[in-house]
């Protein structure tokens, strides 16, 4: 079963997490997991110049450790990078001192600031150790642009039905996602419907 938002229990467990944006306004923020990737990297920071907006790249340890030329690429365009974990691990299934460590040993190549848990799996166990050190991101609108079940119609109609002022959408930053291939309709799409997009740098992320 896909589930677009997170279940709203979630909000209740994490009080201090991200979740949207508290507006009325017609604002979205855009966020990347798991960059980042020579094959995907450089293309939607391309796009995303050509509409002059900024977003926040959620990227694993691993990765940036083996591509550290596009995490400064990311950061010396305007975004943000956020810390994705090291190895990508599932907190369900994962001790709270193994997750926490994960997290931690990709601080230096990441973030020290800005975490978003791996599937959105996190116990409140170590979200209780997270949330005085990191400002951790859920998302408002997942549209499931990695599941190859699905094309890059599916995907923008997700979207279009979904979003609303105030939605965090997260896209991946892989040659496996669609997110290349739909990005520019996407945003096209959203200017066309009145909607800005939120630059991470200068917003003031309260809960």
């Amino acid at each position: 079963m896909r589930l677009f938002r997170p279940w709203s229990v979630m909000e209740r467990l994490y009080p201090e997490a991200i979740f949207r944006i508290k507006t009325t306004e017609k604002l979205l923020l855009l966020t990347f997991d798991d960059g980042p990737h020579p094959a995907s990297t450089p293309l939607i920071l391309e796009i995303l110049s050509s509409h002059h907006i900024n977003a926040i790249f959620f990227c694993t340890g691993i990765k940036s450790e083996k591509y550290p030329d596009l995490v400064e690429k990311i950061k010396s365009s305007g975004h943000v990078v956020g810390n994705h974990g090291y190895s990508h691990l599932n907190g369900w299934k994962t001790s709270r001192s193994s997750y926490i460590a994960d997290i931690e040993r990709a601080d230096r190549l990441t973030s020290p600031d800005f975490f978003r848990p791996p599937y959105g799996r996190l116990t409140p166990g170590q979200y209780n150790s997270l949330k005085n050190k990191y400002k951790i991101f859920f998302w408002d609108l997942m549209p499931y642009d990695f599941d190859t079940a699905l094309g890059v119609t599916d995907v923008l109609n997700i979207i279009k039905k979904n979003m609303r002022p105030g939605s965090i959408i997260v896209l991946h930053d892989s040659p496996l996602s669609c997110a290349t291939r739909l990005l520019e309709e996407f945003l096209e799409y959203a200017n066309s419907e009145g909607y800005r997009f939120a630059d991470p740098k200068q917003y003031s992320w309260t809960v």
